[in-house]
């Protein structure tokens, strides 16, 4: 049964056991145990291959040193041979081959060993090593070989074996007995294992204690060098994340501290420049909606005016107050127009019919149609055009981009104004240069021209109705037709467009 007391456990307990799992899914927590485990492996794999370099060492060093050994007893032994011409000088004189060995290695034993010897008694410790006491104070047996020494004969049937049980004859080591390059027996050798394996186990043991201690402190090390690194590496992290998560309110002034010149350092100053931008965007934004309400009262106003000076009777219907009104709302008209047609460009959605277009043939019918303005702002033309000049365009587009150019150089060029237009191959570009008269702008203005809604304030400014738009529905159809305008300072001391389009495929060719 369930008690009120296991019922608030239950949700304590658990609501615990997620903060726990939240809390240790973290990237620090993720850093530390990635990194401490790395370490933690490496040094597992360097007690592993260092305790298997010193085994392997020692026995090594144990073979090679009982082999060095048992070298001046097989010269003594091919000596023997030589000059008996068998074995029998040794297997029948027991007392002579333990001289021999007595001589290289050094042993001394007593006369009953020495009696065991000569009558071939085996021994039977379990140690194998001479049970009898030393006849004096020599030292004891060497470490590698003790009695277990044994000799063979050509064939390998065993001559004399040691003392100890015989399947250790199995175990021997045989080195080869030469007489003028000829094999005529062997030296065995047990090597005493046990012992070897004592001596590995003592110094392992030793080296295991000393290890222990090194690996504790490069574990104490690896752990804190771990917390270190996962704590520098998710504090900076933190701050990205604190930083986008300052952007996703809106707050773009929020910059991130750039420190040193690693990936996380370059991922801050991309932070940055993404606020930058972003509080750009949102500024040009407000901007921009100001501008457009701007724009649209302007218009609004001068049309509610008429209508309620008709309204009033201040002013009589006529033909003069409707066409006033009509020019309001054809203003207001091609300013809705013109903000459909941005937006249509910034979606992709504004379509081009394009085919092969002659780009003065173009020029002139721009020019034709505006005639009336033209001469009505005694504006001097002059033409430089190529006649073979073809492109792939949109005709009524392109008509709308030289529309908006020469609208533009009406309306910003003091009289008498003149406008020079050429048009020439560049490479595989067809080049419109587009020059007119005073006045011109300063420098910092001529990369803006082509914004939204922007005008320069002294010359060029709204005095003449513009809206503000015209320059930035040409730079949208000439980018939408792969090609790209500057601006820059006219000869004439106004405003020069730079335009290039792509030629089309057969004028290229």
């Amino acid at each position: 049964m369930e008690t009120p007391q296991s019922r608030s456990a239950t949700p304590g307990s658990t609501g615990f056991a997620g903060r726990l799992r939240r809390s240790l899914d973290t990237l620090r927590v993720k850093l530390f145990l990635a990194i401490a485990g790395a370490h933690l492996v490496l040094v597992a794999a360097v007690y592993l291959i260092y305790s298997w370099s010193f085994d392997k060492g020692l026995v090594d060093y144990v073979n090679q040193s009982e082999q060095a050994r048992l070298v001046p007893i097989i010269s003594q032994l091919a000596d023997g041979y030589r000059q008996n011409g068998d074995w029998a000088w040794v297997t029948d004189d027991r007392e002579r081959w333990f001289n021999i060995l007595r001589e290289v290695l050094g042993w001394r034993v007593g006369r009953r060993d020495m009696r065991e010897i000569k009558d071939g008694v085996r021994f039977q410790t379990e140690e194998r090593v001479p049970p009898a006491p030393l006849l004096d104070e020599s030292p004891l047996p060497p470490i590698t070989i003790d009695w277990r020494v044994m000799l063979f004969d050509a064939d390998g049937d065993i001559l004399i074996q040691p003392p100890g049980e015989l399947q250790e004859t199995e175990l021997a080591v045989r080195l080869p007995i030469r007489v003028d390059n000829q094999v005529v027996g062997y030296l065995g050798y047990v090597p005493r294992l046990r012992l070897v394996q004592s001596l590995e186990s003592i110094t392992a043991r030793q080296q295991s204690r000393r290890f222990g201690v090194i690996g504790i402190g490069m574990l104490a090390a690896v752990l804190l060098n771990a917390a270190l690194i996962a704590n520098w590496l998710s504090r900076r992290l933190r701050a990205l994340g604190q930083g986008a998560t300052a952007l996703a309110r809106g707050d773009y002034g929020t910059r991130i501290p750039v420190r040193g010149h690693d990936e996380l350092a370059r991922l801050a100053g991309d932070f940055n420049h993404l606020a930058e931008a972003l509080a750009a965007a949102q500024r040009g934004r407000q901007q921009w909606i100001a501008d457009i309400a701007h724009e649209l009262r302007t218009p609004l106003t001068a049309l509610r005016a008429e209508i309620e000076a008709v309204q009033d009777g201040v002013r009589p219907l006529t033909q003069t107050s409707i066409a006033s009104v009509a020019q309001e709302v054809q203003r207001l008209t091609r300013l809705v127009e013109d903000l459909r047609t941005l937006s249509l460009s910034d979606l992709g959605a504004l379509t081009y019919r394009k085919a092969p277009l002659n780009l003065a043939e173009c020029i002139d019918d721009a020019l034709f149609t505006a005639r009336a303005a033209i001469e009505a702002a005694r504006l001097e033309v002059e033409l430089d055009l190529d006649r073979s000049v073809m492109i792939e365009a949109d005709e009524d587009r392109l008509a709308q981009v030289f529309a908006n150019l020469l609208q533009n150089t009406l309306r910003y060029s003091d009289p008498p104004a003149k406008l020079v237009i050429r048009v020439a191959t560049e490479g595989e570009m067809a080049r419109i240069d587009w020059e007119d008269s005073a006045p011109g702008v300063s420098d910092q203005d001529l990369p803006r021209l082509t914004e939204r809604l922007y005008r320069v304030d002294a010359s060029r400014s709204s005095s003449s109705g513009g809206s503000g738009l015209g320059l930035a529905i040409v730079q949208a159809i000439v980018t939408g037709h792969g090609g790209h305008m500057e601006a820059a300072h006219s000869a004439l001391g106004g405003l020069r467009w730079c335009i290039r389009f792509p030629l089309a495929a057969n004028s290229a060719a």
